[in-house]
């Protein structure tokens, strides 16, 4: 189960010195021939993007879509480092090119770790060789190990369907919300696709993964996620190939949200009865990034009181007569007041690992949903310094 799962690629990860601590931080995933294929990519929204999302950007331009590798390191964000960083991740994908016969352009290029931390050239020059030459299809999980930074376990996810696979491999702890959960995330398929429809294919699964997750309400200077698509498994169904990436992507951002910084609760947060979506997804990212709220999940405490506020400061139309909020199917509160509820059952969900929040604005159709986590001790201690 990983990014070499579907047919013709290959992967590697190695130490190449950007980490002290010796574990991998270098990490590629290539087309098993170094032909570009089918390619595309959703960036961070941050105006303050990184070198690689440039770099990135730049060169699925020039090339019209394709791309043959996608290069990530992790333990240096290679953002807010000026021309200097820019020509790090050229020569970085240079050096990639070169090692594997393609030109500079069909090579992508990705970073993650501290922001503002000039990043050096030299642990690419001597990792690119040893990461080229250990790429194999066995590779995935090395490859997905190395892009870790506060990770605590690799996340990758596959899915098939109709003899057409499609596997992923992703990054991402902290500085997650919606608009680009702020991550990396290589995912392969082994469809025929053009680059058009595998853009926006890969932009609806976007939207109902990463884009349905926030754990802090940051968005970063790094968020990428790019798919290639080599058609060794021959043409596929838009519909077809959108569901796969939707299975993928949504995967990973799960398993994101599940080893979030410090996190001890996995919350869905739901909204419904909202006059439109929109109205609906503003009210669920109000309630899910409330620093009150997300302190209570952490303490077990199903305080409605919190959240009607949150609903309520929100900008959007509601019926605070008709308004409902519920804790694992629990009404708790309806009217805007309290009622009668299952007391043990609602403690029993909030001392689980999953809690479902609820809130019905009685208005409209309108509905979305949220991934998000509690906050923590853990959280506050991970994030005081540069970790």
């Amino acid at each position: 189960m990983s990014v070499t799962s579907p047919l013709g690629f290959v992967a590697a990860g190695v130490h190449a010195g950007i980490k002290a601590s010796g574990d991998l931080d270098l990490a590629l995933v290539a087309t098993a021939d170094a032909v570009p294929v089918a390619a595309a990519a959703v960036f961070t929204q941050n105006l303050a993007c990184a070198a690689p999302v440039q770099v990135s950007r730049g060169h699925l331009a020039a090339t019209g879509g394709r791309a043959a590798a996608v290069v990530l390191n992790s333990g240096n964000a290679n953002a807010a480092t000026g021309e200097a960083g820019l020509a790090v991740a050229r020569e970085t994908c240079a050096l990639v090119a070169a090692g594997l016969g393609c030109a500079p352009e069909e090579v992508l290029v990705c970073s993650t770790g501290l922001i503002g931390i000039p990043m050096p050239i030299d642990p690419f020059r001597t990792g690119v060789p040893a990461v080229v030459a250990g790429l194999r299809p066995q590779g995935g999980a090395d490859a997905a190990t190395a892009i870790m930074t506060t990770d605590t376990v690799a996340k990758e996810a596959t899915a098939t369907s109709g003899g057409v696979t499609a596997g992923g491999m992703a990054k991402g702890a902290a500085m997650l919300a919606p608009d680009m959960a702020t991550m990396l995330a290589v995912v392969t398929i082994d469809a025929e696709v053009d680059p058009a429809v595998l853009q926006r294919s890969l932009q609806a699964a976007v939207d109902v993964s990463f884009n349905r997750l926030t754990v802090d309400g940051c968005t970063s200077t790094n968020d990428t996620v790019i798919v290639l698509a080599n058609g060794q498994a021959g043409a596929a169904e838009e519909a077809v190939v959108g569901r796969l990436l939707s299975e993928v992507t949504g995967s990973l951002a799960a398993q994101m949200c599940a080893d979030a910084e410090g996190a001890t609760k996995v919350v869905r947060v739901e909204v419904r009865g909202a006059a439109t979506d929109q109205e609906a997804a503003v009210a669920a990212r109000k309630v899910a990034q409330s620093q009150l709220v997300k302190c209570s999940w952490y303490g077990r405490d199903p305080y409605w009181g919190r959240v009607l506020s949150e609903l309520g400061s929100a900008g959007v139309r509601l019926d605070l007569g008709a308004l409902s909020i519920a804790y694992g199917g629990d009404v708790v509160s309806r009217g805007s007041v309290e009622v009668e509820h299952d007391h043990v059952a609602v403690t029993d969900h909030m001392a689980g690992r999953s809690i479902i929040l609820t809130c019905d604005l009685g208005v409209g159709p309108g509905s979305w949903w949220l991934l998000t986590n509690d906050l923590t001790h853990a959280y506050v201690d991970e994030n005081m310094g540069t970790s």
